[in-house]
């Protein structure tokens, strides 16, 4: 019996409610609205941080558009506690039913309080855990009714008229079972359930299926003996009376085909071709198709007879067939949006690519008794199936796809069995017929057409004992149904070269809080000063935490351990008590803790820590070694850093339920690429064989990989949810190794594959709705230089889903999520757990079929990315250079403009100093208006055609020296010679004295400054301290505005007013002491 899915919300507490009761407080309970059901908690008497610990029940239904998937809760003050005349309200909450997770994975999480209006008063916040979990509905108890024997056809045997009568006596007063069932439930709710509840139970009652008859409704019951077998009477008697009733509570009417008989009554086939059901979606169709919609043989003519034998023994069909439909229990624990049917995709961004699509299902009446095969020919491709399988025919289930420039080539197919050799090698296969197509006649279809339904054909050549052959060919493109499985003419049919999508493994932040140890050393030894420390391991994940000395055996360090870790949970967290020594460490006692028994949250609130056994670390000897008190939670909270920040391509914690709609979507078409180098060379010829890998969120996708091409075309079409614009779609293309698996042995296979090029996308720089076709250059950065592999074409949309405002408000929001700004890591630790994410998710996707090699997903996660390059390090500097160059204009104009260069510029400088003096409120408006004047000039000369992209000239790859080349793809350790790395040391060392000598001028510059109030210099102090009383004085006196105007048109004075030496504010600066002289 299926599993019925309920909506479990455990209301747990509130905390800092509003008092609305006149007195002071306040008596709230709490009213959720699921789907048109309601219920409702108890209520906390005169209590402003309630806790109430109840466990509400929801039945999940069906997407509706007359309930919408919001989750409403509602606090109130009960107006029976207090002299309120009304339930005043306390606050609310919405959720979406995308945010809610399966039983395991729940957690407490406190939401704000929110206004039902602009002028409510509502303050606190409320803590829910929320999940789903599926229940098995209990059947309900029956006698078991034994299947009767069947009776001869020919004897007609009428029903007993007593037990008729008893039974239509029985009827008006037993309730049938499923109404009983219906009533049970709905009387089991809570008393303030709505109606749609009750509907929804009796609709679950009706869901129980009945006892299957034997025999159709019209049919009468043949007599039996009842004086043997009394308790089958009255089975057959109940059983008698709960069809009906269930067949009227469902609403409409089943047909059982079960014992219908082929007789005179049987309509005719209407056509030869007679095709077998097919299944649309999940409703079984019968095709009848006409002679035009299927390609007839060659050189044959169908005939009624030839068919004939493919309808022996089969049941006809008089009507439909109702299937009973059961509901996805996960469907609704995934995304709301996956409810939701998703239309195909339309491929809209690549190029169409026409292929001859082939599919062979099965064989009968072959004169063999070994495993044929199927070998297909059309134009200069000839491929050859796997070997039947043996049932009651001979089945292949094979589907081919031939590559076509256009759907109108003319060319022929033929298709034949063979009966390979079985004992002798030498012998030559047996030829057991074949038939031979016309391709001009072959149908074309395309998407959302359903699938073809596969016909009988009989074989030609194959002798007296010709056989027959089901298959379904039709002319299609990349994006038929069949097309990912199928094999292919330019992947050379290789099981490694298959379009295919990988998600990554769902990451969390173990944290370990070690606190302290007891009982870890004899009474005899704790006399005595010892080190003690705490080494935790999960995988290849170890840490220690810092030496504790003690000298009572009960060491504390307080400390916390991270770690990374993938669902599912299998492993455990090992730690080990060890003792420092002088000869090394030593190992006290260890203890495991399961994943599984690990606590989960999504804030900072404290987890409750337990105490946990040291054992001995020989496991045959199992002795108490101590205890040592942790506190362990998963942290939900947090983004699991697998990319670097610059180029990461999601910001979502780890928690289901703190995600945020998707604001839009992004669609990539991978169209081919162009101008490739030969990466390899195989038997003498030099080739490439291309795949493309693209990675966005936890999504990755790899096209399929095109055979010995350096200008392959694959045409693929991907979509991805987009969580935040400000990411980075990245996509790799490389050279396959995998395509050699199983020839030759397994050296070719252990060979990595090569990286060709790569590019990122920036989905920010994208505009809503706009096509971007571009071709981008595949740049390879290596020891000896770049070089360029090649082109890539690709097409780009973004889609918007959400509101303007909303997708606008996007980027108000911080990037991360707010356990990083609440306990935020060090980049040191960031560094070190991203490096284990990234281990992690090799690892799940090297177990993959087909495996994404690990050095797909170091290159395409950057995992090199922070090694140490003096180009990037030279390239940062002109970046900062870059970005000051406005600064430095500025200066510049201003200096100018007081050098009356430009005089009609400095003069109308002078008239706006005048009008900002003596109208200072004009300053904001004026500036913040001049921004938006260059923000508008600017936008004249945006790039409108081609997308940002990796850039040569900023990158200074073109004019970087040899060494420091092979400095950058040296590995670590070095493995250069001496020289080489004493050469390296000694330029490093250079620079490093460059570094040193700015760092200390602008240490001084500070220290100039502070020594103007610290009487380092008493003269100095005293000039600068008289001349800051002097101003003061001034400006008490004289008009602020009159001084700003005298100040600036003393900046602004003409040159032959003034002195070429530098001012005496700057010599006075420059004379100022610093602690330069200090320095030994």
């Amino acid at each position: 019996m299926a599993a019925i899915q309920k909506l479990i919300v455990e209301v747990v507490d509130a905390r800092s409610l509003l008092p609305k009761d006149g007195h002071g407080t306040s008596s709230p309970y709490v009213v959720i609205d699921y789907y048109g059901q309601r219920r409702k908690t108890h209520t906390a008497v005169r209590d402003l941080n309630p806790t109430w610990n109840e466990a509400l029940e929801f039945n999940v239904g069906k997407p509706s558009q007359v309930f919408i998937d919001m989750f409403e809760l509602n606090i109130f003050h009960d107006k029976a506690y207090g002299p309120t005349t009304r339930n005043n309200f306390l606050g609310r909450i919405r959720l979406s039913s995308s945010q809610f997770v399966k039983k395991g994975e729940e957690a407490l999480i406190y939401y704000p309080l929110e206004k039902k209006s602009l002028f409510s008063w509502i303050q606190g916040e409320i803590g829910l855990k929320v999940y789903y979990v599926d229940i098995v509905p209990t059947p309900p108890h029956a006698a078991p009714v034994p299947v009767p024997q069947p009776d001869p056809p020919a004897k007609e045997v009428k029903p007993d008229p007593t037990v008729e009568a008893k039974a239509e006596a029985a009827k008006p007063n037993e309730e049938p079972a499923a109404d009983h069932e219906a009533k049970v439930e709905a009387e089991a709710a809570k008393p303030n359930e709505g109606p749609v509840a009750d509907h929804e139970a009796k609709v679950e009652a009706e869901a129980v299926p009945a006892p299957e008859s034997k025999e159709p409704a019209g049919d009468k019951e043949p007599e039996r003996d009842t004086s043997s077998a009394p308790e089958q009477v009255q089975a057959n008697e109940e059983q008698a009376r709960q069809q009906p009733s269930m067949q009227k509570q469902s609403g409409h009417i089943e047909f059982d085909l079960t014992t219908s008989k082929a007789g005179p009554e049987a309509p005719a086939a209407p056509s030869d071709h007679v095709m077998a059901a097919s299944v649309s979606g999940s409703v079984p169709e019968v095709k009848v198709t006409p002679p035009s919609s299927s390609p007839p043989p060659i050189s044959r003519s169908a005939s009624m007879a030839s068919f004939a034998s493919a309808t022996a023994g089969n049941i006809p069909i008089n009507g439909p067939q109702p299937i009973s439909r059961t509901m996805s229990t996960a469907s609704f624990a995934s995304d709301i949006t996956d409810n939701i049917p998703i239309e195909r995709s339309s491929f809209d961004l690549v190029e169409k690519m026409h292929y001859l699509f082939v599919r062979v299902v099965k064989a009968r009446f072959l004169p063999t008794k070994g495993s044929p095969v199927v070998k297909i020919a059309v134009a200069n491709s000839r491929v050859e199936s796997k070997p039947a399988r043996r049932t009651s025919c001979f089945e292949w289930d094979q589907t081919f796809a031939f590559g076509r420039d256009s759907p109108e080539s003319s060319s022929f197919l033929e298709v034949s069995v063979w009966d390979p050799p079985r004992g002798d090698v030498a012998a030559p296969p047996g030829f057991l017929g074949g038939i031979c197509f016309d391709v001009t006649e072959i149908p074309l279809r395309d998407p959302p057409d359903s699938p073809l339904a596969p016909q009988w054909y009989r074989m030609e050549g194959g002798g007296a004992y010709s056989g027959d052959l089901m298959l379904a060919t039709w002319v299609g493109t990349q994006a038929d149904d069949s097309f990912p499985d199928a094999w292919k003419t330019d992947t050379a049919g290789n099981v490694n070269s298959k379009a295919k999508v990988y998600v990554s493994p769902k990451l969390w932040y173990l944290r370990a809080t070690v606190i302290e140890a007891q009982d870890i050393l004899p009474p005899v030894a704790a006399l005595k000063e010892a080190s003690f420390t705490i080494k935790a391991q999960l995988g290849f994940q170890v840490q220690k935490t810092k030496v504790s000395v003690t000298r009572n055996g009960t060491p504390s360090w307080n400390e916390d351990l991270l770690f990374v870790a993938a669902e599912p949970f299998t492993d455990q967290l090992t730690f080990t008590l060890e003792n420092r020594q002088p000869k090394g460490s030593v190992a006290l006692g260890v203890t495991r803790v399961p994943l599984t028994a690990v606590e989960r949250r999504v804030d900072d609130r404290k987890v409750a820590s337990r105490w946990f056994t040291f054992e001995n670390t020989n496991d045959e000897k199992r002795a108490y070694k101590g205890r040592v008190h942790l506190r362990l939670c998963f942290d939900g909270g947090y983004h699991v850093m697998d990319e670097a920040a610059h180029v990461c391509s999601d910001y979502r914690p780890t928690a289901r339920q703190l995600w945020k709609p998707p604001v839009g979507t992004v669609e990539l078409g991978v169209i081919g690429c162009k101008n490739l180098l030969p990466m390899k060379t195989v038997n003498g010829k030099s080739t490439t064989d291309a795949y493309v890998v693209a990675k966005y969120a936890s999504k990755w996708i790899r096209t399929r990989t095109v055979s010995d091409s350096l200008e392959p075309r694959w045409n693929e079409q991907y979509t991805w949810k987009v969580y935040d614009p400000c990411t980075v779609l990245a996509l790799g293309v490389f050279d396959s190794w995998g395509i050699f698996e199983g020839e030759n042995g397994s050296m070719e296979t252990t060979r990595p594959d090569c990286r060709i090029g790569k590019v990122r996308i920036r989905i920010s720089t994208l505009e809503t709705g706009k096509v971007y076709r571009n071709t981008y250059p595949l740049l390879l950065l290596g020891s000896n230089g770049m070089t360029k592999m090649g082109e890539i074409e690709v097409a780009v949309r973004f889609i918007r889903t959400s509101p303007t405002l909303d997708f606008l408000h996007v980027y108000s929001q911080p990037l991360l999520p707010l356990m990083h700004h609440i306990k935020p890591l060090g980049m040191v630790q960031q560094e070190m757990l991203r490096s284990g994410a990234v281990k992690i998710i090799a690892a799940h996707l090297a177990r993959s079929e087909p495996p994404l090699r690990r050095e797909i997903v170091l290159c395409m996660l950057d995992a090199d990315s922070h090694a140490f390059s003096m180009r990037k390090v030279r390239a940062n500097w002109f970046r900062i250079i870059n970005v000051l160059a406005g600064v430095i204009d500025i200066l510049r104009w201003a200096d100018d403009t007081r050098s009356w260069k430009n005089p009609t510029a400095t003069i109308l400088v002078h008239a706006l100093l005048v009008m900002l003096v003596w109208f200072p409120d004009l300053i904001v408006p004026t500036s913040a208006f001049y921004v938006f004047v260059i923000g508008v000039w600017n936008y004249r000369f945006r790039k409108r055609d081609p997308l940002p992209h990796f850039d040569p000239k900023i990158s200074l790859v073109d004019t970087i020296e040899r060494d420091e080349l092979d400095e950058e793809f040296d590995t670590l350790p070095s493995a250069r010679p001496n020289e080489i790395v004493r050469a390296r040391y000694d330029k490093l060392r250079t620079l490093g004295a460059r570094v040193q000598t700015l760092l200390g001028d602008f240490a001084a510059q500070e220290e100039r400054v502070q020594a103007l109030v610290t009487w380092r210099d008493p003269r100095a102090t005293g000039i600068f301290v008289g001349l800051c009383f002097v101003v003061a004085m001034i400006l008490y006196l004289v008009p602020s505005k009159m001084v700003a105007m005298a100040f600036g048109f003393y900046y602004l004075r003409h040159p032959m007013f003034r002195d070429r030496m530098p001012s005496p504010a700057l010599n006075f600066f420059r004379r100022l002491p610093s602690l330069s002289d200090r320095i030994m």
